[in-house]
């Protein structure tokens, strides 16, 4: 017991929830921020689009990299070091346009550093949660994402209008070192308990390989430390896994282009302003922050009731999210309200994180063992995800202002919400043949 007398792993999902909140106040800050200083500049869609995604290249290199590196030193060691160098980068580097070599090297250090978090994080609640707690934790752990970007629309357009763009870089560095010494102090490894009822309750039970475990006697009576071999090939080739990376693939295919283009679609496609919309921008990811909640704690709940297996509660969460995200994002440039707007990309957002609790949660069920390493493995799908649609959209944008005389035409938005509809539908089809919920790494 710890910090407000909360049993350990309890306030490891807590501040886990809250560093991915903070990294995507950051994200979702650099493309406000970037947005309006490009815009003052005169740099044009396709440009913008370059540099809204050199993030995820970094992002991308970091991901299965990240997940070798949080199992051989550590998962909160790591998370610690990659915090404080994305805060680091962000505090040293100015906001200008203009020096474009300056601005992809500092995004490429935080795509490298943020790469390395999302594996870290699964190491860690993989070793500190127990089985009948794994949804709602990864689910409010992950549900971080969708607040800080709700609250990164909702704050930081005001504050680019007060101080100025360069200011939300600060704002945001200042949050990351505020995180980094609360985890530095309360943040602790599991107990290594061998007593059932430890292991039971979650407390010291190593579900990754580690260099701590597992142990072999000697003939001399001592012990050594013996190392167990990750099964790449067994990863690589597996088709639950292919699902994962699939579904994950486009999630964020969906999510990146929202988050990054979102801002650009409501002042250019519909003519509203940013600080004129008020707290309505920010209820897409609110209500992603609402929806991730609750799969997550409808599918402990049909898990542990035996209502549904634990294959068939992944497969039929996973099915309605991204089916009925499909339909919101297929009907968005229908709408030229920003009500309209508001209500298709908060179902589309909403449901995508409803989905999480299918596809987001799946390694821990088929892999314990190796969840940082499938994590990293599906991440960096998700992150080729993000390079492939945010520089695509902007190549997009770019000929649909040639042909349509502009931005501010639903033909001219119709290819980007598209593309991730249809992709919604066709990795439902593929997470509801090749999925399970069953162990098939020892």
């Amino acid at each position: 017991m710890t910090w407000m007398n909360l049993p350990n792993r309890y306030l490891i999902v807590i501040l886990t929830f809250v560093s991915t909140c903070v990294c995507y106040i950051e994200r979702v800050g650099f493309s406000i921020a970037y947005t309006v200083a490009a815009d003052a500049s005169g740099i044009n869609q396709s440009s913008k689009g370059t540099i809204l995604s050199t993030f995820y290249y970094g992002y991308a290199c970091s991901q299965v990299p990240g997940g070798w590196a949080a199992q051989k030193i550590g998962g909160r060691k790591v998370l610690l070091l990659s915090f404080v160098l994305w805060s680091l980068t962000c505090f040293l580097v100015p906001l200008d346009p203009n020096r474009v070599t300056i601005l992809v090297v500092a995004r490429l250090l935080v795509g490298v550093a943020q790469g390395f978090i999302f594996p870290s994080i699964h190491t860690v609640l993989a070793q500190w949660v127990p089985p009948h707690e794994r949804s709602r934790s990864v689910s409010l752990t992950t549900s971080g994402m969708y607040l800080g970007a709700a609250m990164g629309m909702l704050f930081l357009p005001s504050l680019v209008k007060l101080k100025g763009p360069e200011s939300v870089f600060l704002a945001e560095a200042a949050l990351g070192v505020l995180w980094s010494v609360l985890w530095f102090k309360y943040a602790t490894d599991p107990p290594r308990s061998e007593h059932p009822k430890a292991a039971a309750a979650g407390f010291g039970e190593s579900l990754l390989p580690t260099d701590a475990s597992p142990r072999t006697k000697m003939e001399n009576g001592g012990s050594t430390v013996k190392a167990t071999k990750i099964p790449w090939k067994k990863i690589l080739i597996s088709r639950p896994v292919w699902a994962i990376v699939v579904n994950n693939f486009t999630f964020h295919y969906a999510l990146y282009v929202l988050m990054n283009w979102l801002p650009t679609y409501f002042e250019q496609g519909l003519q509203l302003s940013l600080q004129e919309m008020g707290s309505s921008k920010m209820m897409p990811y609110l209500n992603m922050f609402l929806f991730s909640n609750v799969g997550g704690i409808v599918a402990d709940h049909l898990i542990t009731k035996r209502v549904m297996s634990v294959t068939k509660t992944r497969k039929f969460l996973n099915t309605v999210g991204f089916i009925v995200a499909s339909i919101a994002l297929l009907a968005l440039p229908i709408f030229r309200t920003s009500g309209g707007a508001i209500l298709c990309s908060s179902v589309a957002l909403g449901f995508l994180a409803l989905g999480r609790a299918g596809f987001a949660v799946n390694h821990m069920d088929i892999a314990p063992r190796y969840a940082g390493i499938v994590m990293g493995v599906s991440n960096t799908a998700g992150t080729l995800a993000g390079i492939i649609g945010v520089d695509m959209t902007g190549r997009l944008l770019e000929a649909a202002k040639i042909e349509y005389s502009g931005l501010f035409s639903p033909e001219s938005w119709r290819a980007v919400f598209f593309i991730p509809g249809w992709l919604c539908i066709f990795s439902s089809f593929i997470f509801l043949v090749f999925s399970t919920g069953e162990r098939i790494f020892d």
